[in-house]
């Protein structure tokens, strides 16, 4: 997020006064005199605007718990495993809460429905007199209408984000007499509504998208003020995540085409009106395929073109000590506690865009040697180089089974699998007397994606031709070979490789696997026969002997997945929520015992 949103918000802390605005903003109650102090005048309506941008999705704000939430979210899915016992994400992982007893629930849950009746505020206050509309050239064009977009869009994202968790989902829209919905929170009546079949609620994220998407700029010509703010790009990619979402499998279960075609040109408009910029979102590249990915997570995110919208910037070094082998040690300690399974790694084809399962001169041996460029700017292995150069701390991985003082394990890091994660990860030196810090922006969404999703549309459409064009132009930025000549079924599944490897660490993948329904196609039972980048319940890893020499197996310690159908496509809603409003109901599988019951009531 901007300095400048950042500004406005401490502006609004200083301008209403922090009695106020502390009891304004913790207040869940109607209108009361600080309301109207705050939407009576201009920075303060903004600065509650920019409040508002605070909630948006983050997945590095778990680095800041790091007893509790210190890993990637992909440590709940088949693309890693976190070191730490206590972490929450091993419980999901294995399907071992209830919906009493899990913080995701009040993290995914709450802070979105907070959201939402923060941007209903601003869309029932703000006034056009305060703001001003006055037609000008520049960003600030229309000001008034465009805040509003900004909110109304903002408002279709964390809407999003309860469908993507939580599947069917309240709309808390207008009511009707097209007045923004404002509820009282700690009224349980008024919140006591009926939520919205799944598919039905993605349909009206895309109509709120269609209504904003040409009203804000698609990208601002003032990125320095306005980084960070939503723009008309952030609602075509937001349409066209929707879209797809609206016709996978999870949620098209007839498999209508028509929905895979919308999806196909939602992606495509977005496309189009990008190549029509000045200066358009594009892969991040300098032309070094060995580099290029890895440097599209750590370069200063102001300057990153395909970062299409952000969370905010965290400058904070906490993230390269959750993720960095645990040799790395001095001022500061290591941690290591993301560990990429050897599932994901062999995702990562040889150089000659073959699976490493189909490749005869695959050597498990030697197995990071002539593989796809992101597997060395995603990974660190047994034998990567790492460490600060210029602090003298550069050195080969060591993760040798039992060695002492290396990076396999220590007291209070190391990794299960035989591996570490790269991605995120800046070469930070640990024995220097001042630790530096460095700048992190969450990619909510970046142009990458929008690739992908238009190449896995026009695939389920039918024009496996265009999708591979898509597809193929993500591969380039690595040098990888251009898929040719493949049918759609075998399209399908390079499509899905490529998000894999593409979007891995980003918080798709838990829902991917969902949306695509990959569970219902196989058991943990019938599943061991394949490769390992086609199992999903079993975790694997590598054992780096003494001598040197690779065997392949179950991961330590936390090596199995556990999908119960339907129970795990979504996570529960919070029992207390349900509870104080029966209405909602409760997701399928997630009802409580008369045990549990007890047990939440303790």
């Amino acid at each position: 997020m901007s300095k400048t949103i950042y500004t406005l918000i401490a502006g609004l802390l200083l301008l209403v006064g922090s009695t106020a605005c502390s009891d304004y903003l913790d207040k869940e109650v109607d209108l009361s005199m600080a309301e109207e102090q705050v939407f009576s005048n201009e920075d303060n309506t903004r600065g509650f605007l920019a409040n508002i941008y605070t909630n948006l999705p983050d997945g590095f704000s778990g680095y800041t718990n790091g007893q509790f939430l210190g890993a990637s979210r992909d440590c709940m899915t088949d693309n890693a495993v976190s070191y730490w016992d206590v972490h929450y994400y091993n419980s999901v992982l294995i399907d071992a809460y209830n919906a009493t007893n899990h913080p995701f629930l009040s993290i995914f849950y709450n802070p979105n429905v907070t959201a939402i009746r923060k941007t209903n505020q601003f869309l029932k206050n703000a006034r056009e007199s305060v703001i001003g509309n006055t037609e000008m050239s520049g960003d600030n064009n229309r000001l008034y209408d465009r805040n509003m977009a900004e909110a109304r869009l903002l408002r279709a994202l964390f809407h999003f984000e309860l469908i993507c968790w939580f599947g069917d989902c309240p709309i808390i829209g207008e009511d009707e007499e097209g007045v923004p919905i404002v509820f009282d929170l700690g009224n349980p009546g008024v919140m006591n509504m009926h939520r919205t079949p799944a598919a039905d609620a993605l349909q009206w994220v895309v109509e709120q998208c269609d209504m904003v998407k040409d009203v804000l700029p698609f990208r601002y010509a003032n990125e320095t003020l306005n980084w960070g703010r939503v723009n008309g790009a952030v609602a075509y990619a937001l349409k066209s995540r929707a879209l797809l979402y609206r016709a996978s499998k999870l949620n098209n279960r007839s498999g209508d085409t028509s929905l895979w075609q919308a999806a196909a040109q939602a992606a495509r408009d977005f496309i189009s009106k990008n190549n029509s910029q000045a200066y358009p979102y594009k892969l991040y590249s300098t032309g070094d395929p060995n580099n290029d990915y890895y440097n599209c997570f750590v370069t200063t995110p102001y300057y990153n073109d395909e970062f299409i919208l952000c969370r905010s910037v965290w400058d904070t070094r906490e993230i390269e000590l959750f993720l960095a082998p645990v040799g790395f040690s001095g001022t500061v300690n290591a941690t290591g506690r993301v560990n990429p399974t050897q599932n994901l790694i062999d995702c990562y084809e040889t150089i000659k865009g073959v699976p490493v399962s189909e490749d005869a001169s695959y050597d498990p041996q030697n197995p990071y040697a002539n593989r796809d460029p992101r597997l060395e700017q995603t990974i660190l292995h047994h034998g990567s180089t790492w460490g600060n150069a210029a602090a003298g701390e550069e050195r080969l991985i060591d993760i040798t089974n039992g060695g002492e003082n290396n990076d396999w394990q220590r007291l209070h890091g190391g990794t299960l699998t035989g591996y570490y994660t790269k991605k995120f990860l800046n070469n930070m030196p640990f024995e220097v007397p001042n630790v530096p810090t460095y700048s992190h922006a969450w990619p909510i969404f970046r142009y990458a994606e929008v690739l992908l999703n238009a190449a896995e549309a026009f695939n389920e459409a039918g024009q496996t031709a265009e999708a591979m064009s898509y597809v193929n132009e993500v591969r380039a930025r690595v040098g990888m070979p251009a898929y040719s000549g493949l049918s759609q079924a075998q399209l399908r599944d390079r499509i899905r490789n490529e998000r894999r490897i593409e979007l891995c660490f980003e918080d798709h993948r838990w829902h991917d696997v969902r949306r695509w329904m990959i569970y219902e196609d196989q058991t943990s039972g019938n599943e061991t026969s394949k490769p390992y980048s086609q199992q999903y319940y079993h975790l694997y890893g590598v054992n780096i002997a003494a001598g040197g020499s690779l065997s392949y197996g179950l991961a330590q310690n936390r090596n199995t997945l556990v999908f119960n159908s339907p129970k795990n496509y979504y996570l529960p809603l919070p029992d207390s929520e349900v509870k104080r409003a029966p209405n909602l109901g409760q997701n399928p599988g997630w009802e409580l015992s008369a045990s549990e019951e007890v047990e939440g009531t303790e």
